[in-house]
Parts: structure tokens; C-alpha cells; sequence
């Protein structure tokens, strides 16, 4: 599970966007150390053979209000890998057609226990990578507001098997970060339905070195435990 991301306005960051084709003079990054789920975050898509950074609800799923859209009642912040393939999923359409990189610094995790029947956080951990920004593999789906014409996003983070380095900190899953290399390309490619070219994309791996260090309260930001690095696969 990915429930954070660290968003900054950085070199790094700045450079992976770049690289994308945007032009951050039009669309500038919008920093927030603490991206909770169905809150807002920044996508990279393709729409209409141009690629654009657009402002999206971190939840993939919507529904109507009076004024809008809202989250569902389905928790829909990340889509699970093994979803993917299966017709009817929330995950399935877009996994064909709206693919998206979600760019940031880094992302947090919380590992939860069960207590009885309540489950509460064990711990919970910050993860940065180092001299580099994330590509996370995300997926997207447009809600037209019948009234006003207007276009809201909804948007979620592709969850891969739990990763073995990750053992310590979050042993559920781990998000799809995707190699910066041509693959992107693909990725982006709205008109690319051949998902079985990233077959090979849906086991976990880290593509970043990866400082981490774990906290007491993502809102607040302390630490309680010396950092320490994971490399990258």
C-alpha cells in the first residue's frame, strides 16, 4: 500500500518532470511534503498526443455531488496489480487507456497490527530517494460534470506484491515505481493497449537508492529511529 507521497519542488523532481515533456514554466510542480489519499496530487498523462501535468483527486473512483465529484465509498487510492487483468475491476479500462506517472520524491508507508477486531498502525516510515525523483505507475479516469462541462480526475497508485527489502517497514505491498528509460513512452501512450508489454513491470522492484526513516506521525514529521538506506535493485 502507498498512503503518502512527498512531493518537493526540487531538481530532481523538477528534472523527471522535464524529461516527460512538461513544460514547468505553464504548469509548475505544487510541493506538499504530506499527499494524503483524496487529497490532491499532480499527474503526468497524455491527452490527445500532448502530455500534461493536471491537478487529480488521489482516489479513482468518484462519485457525483451537488458541486462535483467526491471519493467513493470504495477505497480506490491504490489499484492492485493482480486487478489489472480482470474485467469489471475498477483498474481494468484504465489500465488500457488512461495510464499516468504520478512524479514525486518520495512516498510513506504504515504497517498496521490487529488488535482485537480493530486494526491500529504499528509503525509508520518516510521514504526518499536519493539524488533522484519516482515514477510512480498510476492509473486515471475523467468525470464530466453534466451541468458545467467541467472535468474532475480521479487517479491511483498500482500496488505491486510486498518487496523483501521492504520487509521492516511495510510487508503488504509496494508501489509500481517504473524504470525512467523508454518504457515511459509506452506507458504514456494512450493509444498503446498492449499491456501485456508491461508484464514484466507488475514485480517489485526499486528503482531508486532509498533513504528511509521512521516516524511518529506523518502530520507531524518526527523522527524516532536513526535513518537508514536501501538500495536499489
Amino acid at each position: 500500500m502507498c498512503g503518502r507521497l512527498n512531493v518537493t519542488d526540487d531538481e530532481f523532481v523538477r528534472g523527471l518532470c522535464i524529461s516527460l515533456g512538461i513544460n514547468l514554466h505553464r504548469t509548475p510542480i505544487i510541493p506538499n511534503r504530506f499527499v494524503r489519499a483524496a487529497s490532491e496530487v499532480q499527474i503526468i498523462r497524455e491527452v490527445e498526443g500532448r502530455r500534461v501535468m493536471q491537478k487529480a483527486v488521489w482516489w479513482l473512483l468518484l462519485e457525483p455531488t451537488t458541486t462535483g465529484f467526491k471519493p467513493s465509498k470504495y477505497t480506490s487510492f491504490n489499484t492492485r496489480y493482480d486487478k489489472l487483468n480482470v474485467p469489471r475491476s475498477a483498474g481494468y479500462h484504465p489500465f488500457r487507456t488512461s495510464r499516468c506517472i504520478i512524479p514525486a520524491r518520495g512516498f510513506g508507508e504504515t504497517e498496521f497490527e490487529q488488535q482485537g477486531k480493530k486494526k491500529i498502525p504499528k509503525h509508520y516510515h518516510d521514504l526518499v530517494a536519493v539524488d533522484g525523483a519516482i515514477a510512480f505507475g498510476g492509473l486515471c479516469k475523467e468525470y464530466v460534470n453534466k451541468e458545467t462541462g467541467e472535468v474532475t480526475i480521479g487517479c491511483s497508485v498500482i500496488t505491486l506484491p510486498p518487496h523483501p527489502k521492504f520487509a521492516d517497514i511495510h510487508t503488504k505491498a509496494s508501489p509500481l515505481m517504473l524504470p525512467q528509460d523508454t518504457i515511459v513512452d509506452r506507458w504514456l501512450d494512450s493509444d498503446n493497449q498492449n499491456v501485456d508489454s508491461f508484464s514484466h513491470l507488475l514485480s517489485p522492484s526499486i528503482r531508486n537508492d532509498l533513504d528511509v526513516i521512521q516516524i511518529d506521525k506523518p502530520s507531524q514529521h518526527h523522527s524516532n529511529s536513526k535513518p537508514f538506506r536501501i538500495a536499489k535493485d
